[in-house]
């Protein structure tokens, strides 16, 4: 079924860059029906080294949303992370979630791979046309739209877009510089040698290991993660100048590899050096141009939180150009686009900062403070809290954005310990729970659903009608409204949520909470779904009935409404073609 509610303009968003955050950009926003032109200097897909691995759950969801269930399903599943001291295990994490998500914690595959699968998505995508050989020189923009310019093997190219997304990666300076971004930060000393080996080795099928001075790299650390096919991804620190290839001539790096895994055979597979980065672009939107991935945020990747962040930017900016190409919304929503992503990379570099220092100490005192924490970490609680191997990527909280209505009973909580994820609340990613709705036979999960445009559950005894009704005054986007109880047939979801009687949940079509309120106040709801939308102002704080912590009766009525309003939009499916199943969606 074709797209009953094409976007207002034809002119492509142009996405610089065929990388994984390209890639996904690309398709998010060719499900949201937007036509999009993909530009990379490179002749063709080069595939080369493992490169970014490890991929999160919510990553891995966003990914399944557009079809490419099989990097999950290829990745090699993980959910154990250890670190030891020298050869003293100190701790191990597990990694929770609190919905009921069909996906792992992590998976490791190389980024190859992840980049195969997706080109297979995107090739059977209608919308988006990737060229090759089209190195970006140059970008200015007007009122009415952006222009590159490209280096081609044919001669000079100028392509027109109506905006355009730059993830050209670390190497984004042409970008970066014509827009008059800065990207101040540091860069490490110390280098990193990586190395992917083929082996068997028993037991280590399944974990992270992350070791503090091994006899086998005294003073510093090696990280060894597995990989699927035997292939296990080795990262030493070494000195700042290492030079592989005297290693490799002299034999160090087998003696490295035979320090870890003994006389058992193996092979190098891939192998390279590299330096760590912190640097955070001072915006992340300049005009018709977002920023988004490594072109925006360079981080040391002990917790993922590299690729992962990308693939979260590259959702907030696909949703958003969405809506304004679509007129559901006014410029003012790309500017959150900044605003918020700014925020979760500012964020990650603190994190992947504070590793790095514990890592990699600058002077006598931080060496001094290493080693005192690594020596009581094996006894003493409050020094294992200490001991920093890297905090695993999780999805950032828009607590403080301007589009999140702050809820008086529901605050948000902070950063939550390793391993857990934050306690539902505005601003923080919906968990994912098992639904099912009337006449939706291809709605499993919440998050599919709520990605389908503003979705708001209802949890009071009354109908949805009301809700539905002031969600419908305050904009034209697709909007579902819906009975908490009439879809939570297992009860995960309200378990999920410790929702209460009265509360209406708005998610935004990243699947964010970004309000929880009163069912009985229609204006409240309206103004929080314009604050969605950007056109709020900051939000207020919502009012909510006073409940305490008193839980929901799960066995509600069937009391389900969907109802998009004002249009018959709806988004394509992760195959690139329209559809939903069902006729209730009939305006």
């Amino acid at each position: 079924m074709p797209n009953a509610h094409p976007p207002r303009t034809r002119e492509p968003v142009l996405v610089l860059g065929a990388g994984p955050v390209g890639q996904t950009a690309a398709l998010l926003l060719a499900r949201w029906g937007v036509p999009v032109v993909v530009l990379d200097g490179r002749p063709a897909r080069d595939a080369v080294g493992s490169k970014a691995i490890c991929q999160q759950r919510d990553v891995l969801d966003i990914w399944a949303s557009l079809g490419a269930e099989a990097v999950a399903d290829e990745g090699l599943t993980w959910d154990t992370a250890r670190t030891f001291y020298r050869d003293r295990e100190l701790f191990a994490v597990r990694l929770h979630d609190r919905g009921a998500s069909p996906l792992p914690p992590f998976v490791n595959i190389s980024q190859t791979r992840t980049e195969q699968i997706l080109d297979a998505c995107i090739g059977a995508a209608d919308g988006i046309d990737v060229r090759w050989d089209h190195e970006i020189t140059g970008i200015e923009q007007d009122a009415t739209g952006v222009a590159v310019h490209c280096r081609t093997p044919g001669g000079p190219v100028r392509l027109r877009g109506s905006y355009a997304v730059s993830c050209l990666g670390a190497r984004g300076r042409v970008v970066r510089e014509a827009l008059g971004i800065g990207f101040d930060g540091r860069s490490f000393a110390d280098r990193f040698l990586i190395c992917d080996i083929r082996a068997d080795l028993p037991g280590w099928e399944r974990e992270r290991r992350f070791y503090f001075d091994p006899e086998w790299n005294p003073g510093r650390q090696v990280l060894i993660h597995p990989c699927p096919d035997s292939v296990y991804r080795i990262d030493w620190q070494v000195p700042p100048d290492f030079d592989l290839a005297r290693e490799e001539s002299a034999g160090g790096l087998d003696r490295r590899v035979r320090q870890i895994i003994g006389e058992r055979p193996y092979e190098v597979v891939w192998r390279s050096v590299y330096r760590f980065h912190t640097r955070v672009a001072d915006r992340m939107r300049v005009g018709r141009v977002l920023l988004a991935g490594d072109c925006a945020h360079l981080v040391a990747p002990f917790g993922a939180r590299g690729l992962n962040s990308g693939v979260h930017d590259a959702e907030n900016a696909a949703w958003k150009l969405a809506f304004v190409a679509n007129g559901w919304a006014g410029e003012e929503l790309l500017e959150s686009y900044s605003t918020e992503r700014l925020a979760a990379a500012r964020e990650n570099a603190e994190v992947t900062g504070a590793t790095m220092r514990f890592l990699v100490p600058q002077d006598d005192g931080e060496w001094e403070h290493r080693r005192t924490v690594l020596e009581r970490a094996a006894t003493d609680a409050a020094a294992k809290e200490q001991v920093d191997s890297g905090r695993l990527s999780e999805p950032f909280w828009y607590a403080d954005s301007p589009l999140t209505t702050r809820c008086p009973h529901r605050p948000f909580q902070g950063r939550p310990p390793r391993g857990e994820a934050p306690v539902p609340c505005p601003g923080v990613l919906v968990p994912d729970v098992p639904i099912s709705v009337a006449g939706r036979p291809d709605v499993t999960r919440l998050r599919p659903l709520a990605r389908e445009g503003i979705t708001l559950l209802a949890t009071g005894p009354g109908g949805v009608d009301g809700v539905r009704a002031a969600a419908a005054e305050a904009t034209a986007a697709p909007v579902t409204a819906l009975s908490l109880t009439g879809i939570d047939r297992t009860g995960a979801l309200a378990a999920a949520l410790d929702a209460r009687p009265g509360e209406v949940w708005l998610l935004r079509p990243d699947a964010h909470i970004a309000a929880v309120l009163s069912d009985d106040d229609p204006a409240a709801i309206a103004a929080a779904v314009r604050g969605a939308l950007g056109r709020g102002g900051r939000g207020t704080a919502a009012r909510i009935p006073d409940q305490g912590s008193a839980g929901l009766d799960l066995v509600g009525p069937e009391n389900v409404a969907i109802t998009p309003t004002r249009s018959t939009w709806v988004p394509t499916s992760a195959s690139g073609r329209s559809g939903r199943a069902g006729g209730s969606l009939s305006p």
